[in-house]
């Protein structure tokens, strides 16, 4: 596939790294030389360096023959710009990163597939629907919903509590027969190595476990799992940054106690006025007489989205250092992803990762609807929609040839989630969740097709 990337910036050379791996063929286009120059010694890709909106520049990417033109530079009206260009000029397929999520919300009414933009995007926003849903699963430290949360992915760190360490994967489910979820990744305590779960495949005491559940299945991983379901309602939020003004809104929306942390007195102030059901405070949420003035003990969750990775990973020790049950930290350096669990912080999240995850399907083979990578594991979660001519339509999921490095996870019918079991057959029309390794992404996708 032939992909031109506007905006050489954080997302977009997180973009342009990512499918450099699967050989794709890049155009990374910025005006910024010292960017440009980076990403050309760094990564097997091509690097223009010019004006993203310059009609000469999108022609010099051979924008007439691209497949899809994504534009990820800091100026939302540049991404606009750049896309209607694009497709005007040629291009198959536009996404456009914007800032404003009423540009998202009102896409029909502003008719933007008539200029010529395909899809919006949002990392703020998308970061910001990430934390609320951490927060409504709160004793699980990663999750994501398949259609509208008819099958939901949540991953929990196993304790010694939990009913079924010790046990293998038939052992738990002949024990459990009734349970409605199944396990789809594993990743053992002090190693870099993803398992995909199979029969005889032992659940360990600290091993990071990524379950697939449908409605109900939740409560029962809480039981399970030996975690309590912990009631989130005071909320403090460190940095008055995109991400925390959605996320302060959002929550406060859902009748949450929120409590903002801002440095800068300008922005506290423009913040109070814009967010009249949160109690926004001006000050150093690094200043821990400051945190205990405003009763950090009694917060159920601390979030910290500062625009610095070391004051939100602090921050968030120091929470969990007070007694505050869930610590959610933003954070853009990807190796820290490898320290949260190690350090005592619940969640790390990152919004390059979820702005890729969010564009990845797009890239991806037969009719990918959906997809997420699984926080610091070789592995990702992929919807497909099942059409009549694939290659799985009519067959037992037992009597598919599907790599052992791979698993289906959950079927959606008729909006309704199923867990996927041996003598499930998938038929046309159903949305089949697959966990696979990166190594079988390939051949997955060819079963699809």
């Amino acid at each position: 596939m032939k992909i031109v990337i506007a905006g050489a910036g954080e997302v977009g050379f997180h973009l342009a790294k990512l499918l450099s791996f699967e050989s794709q063929d890049i155009t990374l286009i910025d005006v910024d030389k010292d960017r440009i120059a980076y990403a050309d010694t760094h990564l097997d890709i091509r690097t223009i360096r010019g004006d993203t909106t310059s009609i000469a520049v999108l022609k010099e990417a051979r924008i007439d023959s691209t497949d899809l033109i994504i534009a990820v530079t800091a100026s939302e009206t540049t991404n606009i710009t750049v896309c209607v260009l694009a497709k005007q000029m040629g291009a198959k397929r536009t996404i456009a990163r914007i800032s404003n999520t009423e540009f998202i919300a009102n896409q029909e009414v502003a008719g933007f597939k008539k200029f010529g933009i395909d899809e919006l995007i949002s990392p703020e926003s998308l970061a910001a629907s990430e934390i609320e849903l951490l927060l409504n699963q709160s004793a699980f430290n990663d999750s994501y919903e398949f259609e509208n949360g008819a099958l939901t992915m949540v991953g929990t760190s196993l304790s010694r509590t939990a009913s079924f360490v010790g046990k293998s994967v038939k052992e738990a489910a002949r024990i459990f027969p009734s349970l409605h979820f199944m396990p789809i990744a594993i990743q053992r305590e002090g190693t870099q190595y993803t398992l995909i779960p199979r029969g005889d495949t032992i659940f360990k005491e600290g091993d990071q476990v990524y379950f697939m559940t449908v409605k109900g299945g939740v409560e029962e991983l809480y039981k399970l799992t030996g975690k309590a379901k912990q009631q989130i309602k005071n909320v403090m939020i460190l940095g008055g940054s995109k991400i925390g003004y959605k996320t302060a809104r959002d929550l406060c929306s859902h009748n949450f106690n929120v409590k903002l942390v801002e440095k800068d007195s300008d922005k506290a102030f423009d913040l109070a006025e814009k967010l009249p059901k949160t109690l926004v405070i001006n000050g150093d949420g690094r200043n821990v007489e400051l945190l205990e003035e405003e009763n950090i003990y009694d917060m159920d969750a601390f979030i910290a989205v500062t625009g610095n990775s070391e004051t939100n990973i602090m921050s968030c020790l120091v929470a969990k250092s007070k007694s505050v049950k869930k610590t959610i930290a933003l954070v853009e350096n990807m190796d820290y992803f490898q320290l949260s669990h190690s350090i005592g912080i619940d969640t790390l999240i990152n919004k390059k990762l979820l702005a890729a995850n969010n564009i990845f399907r797009y890239i991806r083979k037969g009719d990918v609807v959906a997809m997420t990578k699984l926080n610091n594991m070789n592995a990702e979660l992929l919807e497909f929609i099942a059409k009549p001519n694939s290659k799985v339509i009519g067959k037992r999921i037992k009597d598919l040839d599907f790599p052992r490095s791979a698993t289906i996870g959950g079927i959606v019918r008729d909006g309704e989630g199923i867990i996927a079991l041996g003598e499930n057959k998938i038929q046309v029309g159903d949305r089949i969740v697959v966990c696979c390794l990166l190594r079988s992404i390939n051949k997955v996708e060819r079963m699809f097709i």
